[in-house]
């Protein structure tokens, strides 16, 4: 079974070979990369792996500001893409985690009914009081989240989907593949959430303009879950804002955002399981002539580009501020506050220690 990940990076090489190497792990075999605009030897990096046949890099072909889609709309002339079995959609922050079967992709398939697409919810998990960037996995050093059913309040919670061969598709979103409902007529994909169930009507056909991205989430990770680390240590969250975001060019990663996705109530140690295997494979790609020390590299960088900005007055308040903020959504701390009720402390803060 060929299945193809694509994705879009900006300023990722710290986090390529783990990537990559897990998502070889679950049963990936090929990968396409587009990147623009890569300062901390993301480019370099891919064009090394490219090398070595494991990944295939192309430049960004956007000419606008909206890099992800035109990228992907682009990606369905490729052969990796139009040779595979599946293709998977993802960002380097988001992993996959497989709960049924041997954890593999295609042991989700299986266990799903081998429907044409699958789409699995998000579970953002957070960032909960770590400071510094370490080059060590990053499903490793975060295992706190928020309840996996409910996120700010909200019962349905974004997806990413797996899409197979023969979907009758009109175009890839980054969340969720799209078809034409006129050519398709009465006939629908035969299209499933993380549990094997069919997906909510209105989200198959996109009825709802608000709902195209996600459904709610309780009862849907039976068996798989998308782990996001948005936020991942203080410090990358720094030079993420810095960077910017693969949609906007110019997003800021701002207390909202932080505090969105830093709900640290409930703990999931489940991925762990795949870390004796991931530590192998990303041995095995370092091991490949000038990876290790292209991946070094990369690490230099963003550290160094951590260093620059935490010279800066703007960023060192921003760094003190969002290690005072929250951990809730500013509607539950809201709420808590009008019940006159206290709030979670910062994992920063002393009380929290």
């Amino acid at each position: 079974m060929r299945i193809t990940a694509v994705t879009c990076v900006k300023n990722e090489g710290p986090f390529l070979i783990e990537w990559i190497a897990f998502n070889r792990v679950v049963g990936v075999t090929d990968f396409l990369f587009y990147s623009n605009d890569c300062t901390d030897a993301t480019d370099r990096l891919l064009d090394a792996l490219a090398v070595q046949g494991v990944v295939r890099h192309l430049p960004n072909p956007a000419q606008g500001r909206n890099y992800q889609m035109e990228a992907l709309k682009a990606s369905r002339r490729e052969d990796i893409v139009t040779g595979a079995d599946w293709v998977w959609i993802a960002d380097v922050d988001e992993f996959l985690n497989i709960h049924v079967g041997d954890h593999t992709i295609p042991g989700l398939i299986a266990a799903s009914g081998d429907p044409q697409a699958i789409s699995v919810n998000f579970q953002f998990f957070a960032n909960a009081g770590v400071e510094g960037y370490e080059d060590r996995p990053v499903i490793e050093q975060f295992t706190r989240s928020h309840n996996p059913d409910i996120w700010c309040g909200e019962f349905a919670i974004e997806v990413k989907s797996l899409i197979r061969k023969d979907f009758p598709l009109q175009y890839y979103g980054a969340h969720r593949p799209f078809f034409n409902v006129k050519k398709v007529g009465k006939a629908r994909p035969k299209w499933t959430d993380g549990s094997g169930r069919p997906v909510p009507p209105k989200f198959l056909i996109a009825a709802n303009a608000r709902r195209i991205r996600k459904f709610p989430a309780a009862g849907a990770r039976r068996f798989a879950t998308l782990n996001h680390y948005a936020l991942r240590s203080l410090d990358s969250y720094l030079v993420k804002n810095d960077r910017g975001d693969v949609n906007r060019e110019h997003r800021a990663f701002d207390d909202t955002y932080w505090r969105e996705r830093n709900d640290m109530a409930h703990e999931d140690r489940s991925i762990l399981r795949y870390l004796p295997a991931l530590r192998t494979e990303m041995d095995r790609l370092k091991a490949l002539p000038g990876i290790a020390a292209l991946h070094e590299e990369a690490c230099a960088l963003h550290r160094a580009r951590r260093d620059a900005l935490l010279a800066q007055p703007d960023y060192r308040a921003m760094k003190d501020h969002l290690k005072g903020a929250g951990v809730l959504c500013p509607e539950e701390e809201a709420l808590l506050t009008s019940l006159g009720l206290p709030l979670p402390p910062s994992p920063y803060s002393e009380v929290a220690r």
